[in-house]
């Protein structure tokens, strides 16, 4: 699919018809050539980012010269359309799809002779076509900055480490990347926030990291803690935009603040409909780090990407989601994480099928045992009754509560609770409200309905920061 040249000058629109801060000298803008790819520097009300106009037309190395001083704001904004309009005709449209980091020549030259520090772990893959076009090299994003000569200082790993091979909420550790040299900086465990001291020196964080669109998946918090840390230090933060499997729709319960932790850290629904990118700006335009401050925030965008499309997940975000079927059922299946009852975690189908030793009326069985990614799993070695998932379509656009409410209606197990002690099930959800309805034998039609308002008010939020089509 590609975008018209219509739809593409209404984003412009947006953009552009709004007077240029005062502090913005433009001093040049020189017309490319018909088969350049043009930097397009967007100005949002309070901040830069780069944004992707299919097919992928860039501004920003153009703006140099260009004295306009003494031209009213709104002339100002003609020319800029002009020339932006000029260059939507002149560069070929059928560009194909690709990910932030995927366009090397937009965010190469911004880390140039600059002391770089990598949020990334395995899902941060350089797909890197060869001359010919004949086949694809594909590139860990740090092995790649390396090899253009980008001084690359650290990597701070997020949950399941740079490699991606530690279980869920087990301890990363600090250390020594094998392949690269680089020292390894934990961003799990005791230490989320990357520190003053850890932060020394370096002039760019670049993150670069898969996430799956879920509110308790705990990417969107790193991200979070790293914006913070950056914006305290007055560091900027680039991020490589990457697709959301769970993109262009919302649903859940809305966290409420009593219940954030690393789980959950913004009010906003279990799924929210937007890419890391764009929840990133959504972060900061909205001041929800701390005291208020906002990030120097880049987003380098997706190439031909729409919200409503689907695109293959190539390298699992995390060991216990293996598949794309496994990221589609996680935001309904993962509530489990906060009963009596396990997801698989230590079978082969993790997240594709639920059980319990207690609910011996569902046909499934399995039983967990330690493997990659599940060391000591929930429910080890205990035979679990439940249901196979594995067959789903994998088409789900909604959270799905009709499991969850099985599962309770047919636990029997006088002395434990279905819900944990601990209430995680609380910080999942981001609510107690959710445990309370199904306690109370509310339906699933009555639960969703509580959700609207709340939904419908994160809606005007999250239309503020879109910036892909549907």
């Amino acid at each position: 699919m590609v975008s018209s040249p219509k739809k593409s000058l209404r984003l412009l629109l947006i953009a552009f018809l709004e007077p240029i801060p005062v502090d913005i000298v433009i001093k040049e803008i020189t017309i490319p050539k018909a088969t350049d790819t043009l930097p397009i520097k967007i100005m949002n009300r309070d901040r830069f980012f780069l944004l992707s106009l299919e097919p992928a037309i860039f501004l920003e190395k153009y703006i140099g010269n260009l004295k306009l001083m003494n031209l009213s704001a709104k002339i100002k904004n003609l020319v800029y359309l002009s020339l932006i309009f000029s260059g939507l005709i002149l560069v070929n449209a059928q560009k194909k799809f690709k990910t932030g980091a995927d366009q090397p020549e937009i965010y190469l030259p911004l880390l140039k002779n600059k002391n770089v520090a990598v949020v990334a772990n395995q899902t941060g893959i350089v797909n890197i076509e060869t001359i010919n076009a004949t086949k694809v090299e594909r590139m860990s994003i740090v092995d790649f900055l390396l090899k253009n000569g980008i001084n690359v200082k650290y990597v701070f790993a997020p949950e399941h480490g740079f490699r991606g091979d530690a279980d869920a909420g087990e301890k990363v550790k600090n250390g020594i990347d094998q392949k690269t040299g680089l020292p390894i900086v934990s961003l799990y465990g005791n230490n989320k926030k990357p520190t003053k001291e850890q932060l020394s020196g370096i002039d760019i964080v670049l993150f670069d990291i898969q996430d799956v669109g879920v509110r308790f998946y705990t990417y969107i918090s790193t991200l979070a803690y790293v914006m913070e840390a950056v914006a305290e230090q007055n560091i900027k933060i680039i991020v490589l935009d990457r697709p959301n499997p769970h993109d262009g729709y919302t649903d859940g319960p809305t966290l409420k603040y009593h219940w954030k932790s690393f789980v959950g850290m913004h009010p906003v629904p279990v799924i929210y409909g937007l890419t890391i990118g764009e929840y990133g700006r959504m972060i900061n335009g909205e001041h929800w780090l701390k005291k208020g401050i906002q990030a120097n925030y880049t987003l380098v965008p997706m190439q031909n990407y729409h919200k409503k499309q689907r695109y293959e997940i190539s390298d699992r975000p995390s060991p216990n989601l293996p598949n794309d079927l496994a990221i589609n059922l996680y935001p309904s299946l993962c509530f489990f994480e906060g009963t009596q009852v396990s997801v698989g975690r230590g079978t082969d189908l993790p997240f594709q099928i639920y059980g319990s030793p207690y609910t011996k009326d569902l046909p499934y069985q399995f039983t967990p045992k330690s493997n990659f990614g599940a060391k000591d799993p929930f429910l080890n070695g205990k035979l679990c009754y439940g249901e196979n998932l594995s067959d789903n379509k994998g088409n789900l656009k909604k959270l799905e509560l009709k499991w969850l409410l099985k599962a309770y209606k047919n636990y029997k197990n006088a002395n434990q609770d279905f819900f944990l002690s601990n209430l995680f099930f609380d910080k999942l959800a981001g609510t107690d409200e959710l445990r309370r309805q199904i306690i109370y034998g509310r339906t699933e039609k009555e639960i969703r309905a509580s959700w609207q308002k709340d939904l419908e008010n994160f809606e005007k939020i999250r239309q503020k920061y879109i910036i892909y089509e549907d």
